[in-house]
Parts: structure tokens; C-alpha cells; sequence
């Protein structure tokens, strides 16, 4: 069952030391709290609570940096969806750095929680939309064409080339971006239908680029 919410409701949580991006790689949360940091735009250096969890993985903000970077052109006014949302670092740093709209897609209760009370803290309930479902599930129930899509899933899961797939025919627009993340040594075979825009390793991390072919 797909929920989707809106707007945000306040989580109470403790902060832990650690600043980073991550997301768990199963459904059993520990209950404990760290922390992601945001790193450009309006909202830069605002620190946010994230679940944390057996198989948390952190993405390193020069990653990060590193594909806002390519995005920067096209972030002004676009249409941003998070498929794996977890902590938020990405849907909210696109939110922070001009985008239109921003919809999270989050299949654990924990971390969906906590980007509940994430999107209150930055007063971004006009700008920013929750989805608590599966990433393909959810895609069965949006019908408007996205200007970028985030598909960073917990590397064990993996899982890229399926969502990739279901994007294709009329889930992006003309001349989108796709962020696809995976383990550095990942080279499994993303979808067909898609160009290779950039493709750079970030220690244990693969960041690639795409955009639909005509």
C-alpha cells in the first residue's frame, strides 16, 4: 500500500556526532539518530536527523558536490524525484538548490519518519512531497514526466536497471537527468535506453549520469 504525504509532522530524536548521507539496507531501524548535512543553497550547512541502521551507508560529500555540480544547469525550476530517498541528502540538497519540486520516495517507516520531521525543520511542505512505498510501486502511481530523477538504492539491494526501465517511455522529460549510484565495483549493465553523460568513482561509490536517448 502506497502512502503519500504532504506535508511534515515533528519526530522527536537525539543527535549523534556524525554528519553524512545514508540510508539502511534493511527494514530493521536501531531507533538511533545521526546526522546529514546539507552542503549548497539556501538551506547550506543546516544539519538534519537521519535514521541509522545495520547497513547504513554514507555517501561522502565531495560525491555529492561532485553531481550537483553537473546538475547545477538544470536544477533552477525543475521537477526533482527521489526514488530511495533514506536520508534525504539528495532530494533536499535539490530542493535547497532551486528545484521546483521534490517528491521522496522512502520504503522504511524509520527513515520516513525522519524525513517527516526533516521537511518541517526546513519549512519545505509547499516544496518538498513524501512518498512511504516501494520506489516501483510508487512510480505506478506518478504520471507527470520528471526533469531529474535520484535512483541511489542500498548497494546490496541493487535494483538500478529495473527502475530505469520503468521510467521509460513517459516518466521523464525532454533532455532529463538520471543520477544512478552503486558500489564502485558494480558493473552489472543499467538499462537500455539511456546515454552515459558522466561516470566517476567516489572511493567505495559509483556516480554515473544519464539522460534518455531520443
Amino acid at each position: 500500500m502506497t502512502r503519500r504525504v504532504t506535508g511534515a509532522r515533528r519526530k522527536p530524536g537525539t543527535r549523534a556526532r556524525s554528519a553524512q548521507r545514508g540510508r539502511p539496507a534493511q527494514h530493521g531501524g536501531t531507533g538511533q539518530l545521526g546526522q546529514v548535512r546539507l552542503i549548497g543553497g539556501r538551506w547550506r550547512g543546516r544539519r538534519l536527523a537521519v535514521v541509522q541502521a545495520p547497513g547504513l551507508r554514507p555517501s561522502p560529500d565531495r560525491l555529492r558536490e561532485t553531481v550537483f555540480n553537473w546538475l547545477a544547469p538544470r536544477l533552477p525550476g525543475a521537477h526533482c524525484l527521489d526514488l530511495f530517498a533514506g536520508s534525504g541528502a539528495l532530494g533536499l540538497e535539490a530542493a535547497s538548490r532551486g528545484a521546483a519540486s521534490v517528491t521522496l520516495v522512502e520504503r522504511h517507516p524509520h527513515a520516513a519518519a525522519c524525513l517527516r520531521a526533516s521537511i518541517e525543520q526546513l519549512e519545505a511542505g509547499e516544496q518538498v512531497s513524501l512518498i512511504e512505498a516501494e520506489a516501483l510501486s510508487a512510480l505506478q502511481g506518478l504520471d507527470r514526466r520528471w526533469d531529474i530523477v535520484f535512483i541511489d538504492p542500498p548497494f546490496a539491494d541493487g535494483g538500478q536497471a529495473a527502475v530505469l526501465q520503468a521510467l521509460l517511455p513517459d516518466r521523464l522529460g525532454a533532455d532529463a537527468r538520471v543520477h544512478v549510484e552503486s558500489g564502485a565495483g558494480d558493473t552489472a549493465p543499467l538499462a537500455d535506453g539511456f546515454e552515459v553523460l558522466r561516470d566517476k568513482r567516489f572511493g567505495d561509490a559509483r556516480a554515473r549520469l544519464l539522460t534518455p536517448l531520443d
